[in-house]
């Protein structure tokens, strides 16, 4: 069978599109190889003809995670659209559908238990905060637009994991409530 001439690359694109889904749904441990390459109708050792590692494949799907929240959550103009990120942000939806989100909530704490650490959260880090500089924060110490991407992934974590409704949506109003009213502590 003749394949066009672009088939490796629009396969290993769909390969990182399962996988960045899956990783934040289920997690990197939780994501075996063989299922994932088999759900696209490929594989197991047809993987290796695109990454060299199950460590490249994170990397690229946290990039292309991280490039779908950016797309999703735009750079905020004015104090509006700052709230409306965080609004957003701060969602059931986004709390609902992980697979679909930012990937810092899912993915964080395992790269940082896996003692990878990806230079891909950093710049993920370094654009989510630039995100929250917006008119609100500016007049804030530098260090707030830091605090309030702190406490949006770690609200977006915590909703996730507790089982009452109620109290998964308190967190994320919390949160939300708290990042619109700065801190008056100078």
């Amino acid at each position: 069978m003749r394949y066009s001439s672009n088939h490796k690359a629009e396969t290993r694109k769909r390969i990182i599109g399962e996988a960045s889904r899956r990783f934040r749904k289920d997690g990197v441990e939780g994501t075996g190889l063989v299922p994932l390459m088999k759900a696209l109708g490929l594989t197991h050792g047809g993987f290796y003809a695109h990454f060299a590692s199950k460590d490249a494949l994170v990397e690229a799907s946290l990039a292309s995670a991280a490039e779908q929240a950016f797309e999703r959550w735009p750079e905020p103009r004015d104090s509006d659209e700052l709230l409306a990120f965080v609004a957003s942000y701060l969602s059931p939806e986004h709390r609902d559908n992980p697979d679909e989100g930012c990937p810092l909530p899912s993915l964080c704490a395992e790269l940082g238990l896996r003692g990878s650490p990806s230079d891909t959260s950093d710049i993920v880090v370094q654009r989510m905060t630039q995100r929250l500089e917006g008119a609100e924060l500016r007049s804030a110490p530098p260090e707030r637009s830091l605090v309030a991407l702190a406490a949006m992934v770690g609200a977006i974590t915590l909703a996730r994991a507790v089982k009452d409704p109620a109290a998964s949506d308190q967190i994320l109003a919390a949160v939300r409530s708290a990042i619109r009213a700065p801190s008056q502590e100078t």
